[in-house]
């Protein structure tokens, strides 16, 4: 079974949670984790691969969109194309990834809009009723 972190963000806005994914991707490659963030949208992943590439001065992030062939440690996609397992998926989707239960840990990131936090509190019932370890922080 897998751990499910929700990072929960006080703020709204999309671009935030875009951020934090970035942030914990960077967190986690340093720890010399492998990392695969998916998002629901082509535009989504194109959007979150420029940003780690700008997100904070000085930031290297290593990464390549799923399906590329340089075996970077941080890929990035979106749909339901199956993924390669890794040590994290980070997970901006309405739904879980059907992909989701090879990988060891997961987190899921929640910005405060209404919408998003309800589609959450389904996710977080069936990763909990599925038996995953679940923790919740407040950002």
């Amino acid at each position: 079974m897998a751990q499910v972190d929700f990072y929960v963000l006080e703020r709204v806005d999309e671009h935030a949670r875009d951020m934090l994914a970035c942030k914990l991707a960077e967190k986690a490659w340093r720890l010399e984790n492998t990392i695969h963030i998916h998002a629901m949208t082509r535009a989504d992943a194109e959007r979150l691969d420029k940003l780690l590439w700008t997100f904070r001065d000085g930031s290297f992030v290593p990464h390549e969109m799923a399906g590329g062939d340089t075996g970077a440690p941080v890929t990035i996609g979106y749909g339901s194309a199956a993924v390669e397992s890794r040590d994290l998926l980070i997970t901006l989707c309405d739904d879980i990834p059907p992909f989701a239960e090879s990988f060891p840990r997961v987190a899921e990131l929640v910005t405060s809009d209404e919408t998003c936090r309800a589609k959450s509190r389904h996710r977080y019932a069936a990763y909990r009723d599925q038996g995953h370890t679940m923790n919740t922080h407040k950002i």
